[in-house]
């Protein structure tokens, strides 16, 4: 029986129950952030710990538990629901009160709740296939650095892609590529050069994307923080995803032209080795 946690207590799944006037039920007034689970450890948790306290801030949502309890709770759940390789999944909601569009008062105490899912994520396909993507406007509401539950347009945009034949879809603003819509989006240039979007209010700062670049700095592979277009990826020498599930992706394909030679290149499946390395060494 699968053990979630809400709010202090532990339940099996079908025991767990949230408000319907929870505010991330009506407005998706919620963050959220999923740490990997490799060898049953925690990868990089501090590092989600860190953008969590920068989502409710951003938010002016209290944090619920300290993060030393935060790391019991992810522990607890790792033990409980026996994962060994998987992820757990934490949301905070601002809470639950009478629906209106105007925060509550500050007596309402936010929500939290986590659960666990085994899934295998080294062993993954898209490591020798690489993936095939589709670029999409993106339409998302403006501040993608504050990672909320507001998802729904992520999630029409990998379905769209999929109904397409793809396996993703990266979004397009004024011309350049954002991001994926679970993912942080690379580009390799012909002199081996890593090309991924700055940060600001139009991406998310993944976790994973700063470990992955600093496993390329440490490798001494230049990387140029900038935007870069569509078809800048089409002419590139290969190109890749990142994030916390499925670490360094390899994408072969956007928008049915194919990227290099249409396999899986060198610089991401070095970054994806020596990042597994270094997590697998880090996790807690």
């Amino acid at each position: 029986m699968q053990t979630v946690y809400v709010n202090g207590d532990y339940l099996p799944k079908d025991e767990a129950k949230i408000s319907v006037f929870d505010r991330a039920f009506l407005f998706a007034d919620a963050v959220y952030e999923v740490t990997s689970v490799i060898g049953g450890k925690l990868v990089d948790f501090a590092g989600h710990m860190a953008r969590l306290h920068r989502s409710l801030g951003e938010l002016d949502i209290e944090p619920p538990v300290s993060d030393d309890e935060m790391l019991d709770i992810h522990r607890r759940l790792v033990a409980e629901n026996a994962i060994e390789e998987g992820m757990i999944y934490l949301q905070v909601t601002r809470g639950t009160a009478d629906r209106d569009f105007l925060f509550p008062e500050k007596d309402v105490r936010p929500n939290l709740v986590l659960f666990a899912q085994a899934k295998s994520l080294i062993d993954n396909p898209f490591v020798e296939r690489g993936q095939k993507i589709v670029s999409m406007e993106d339409l998302r509401w403006r501040r993608c650095d504050i990672k909320t539950t507001q998802l729904l347009y992520a999630s029409w945009a990998k379905s769209l892609a999929h109904a397409d034949g793809a396996d993703d879809a990266w979004l397009v603003r004024d011309g350049f590529i954002t991001e994926g819509t679970s993912n942080n989006a690379y580009i390799v240039k012909e002199d081996g050069t890593i090309v991924t979007r700055q940060l600001s209010e139009d991406v998310l700062s993944g976790i994973t994307r700063s470990a992955v670049l600093e496993c390329a700095r440490q490798l001494q592979m230049k990387v140029e923080e900038r935007p870069f277009t569509v078809e800048e990826a089409k002419a590139a020498a290969e190109a890749f995803s990142t994030s916390a599930s499925s670490f360094v992706n390899p994408v072969v394909e956007i928008d049915g032209s194919t990227i290099g030679n249409g396999a899986p290149g060198p610089v991401a499946r070095r970054l994806r080795e020596i990042y597994l390395e270094k997590s697998r060494a880090a996790a807690i």
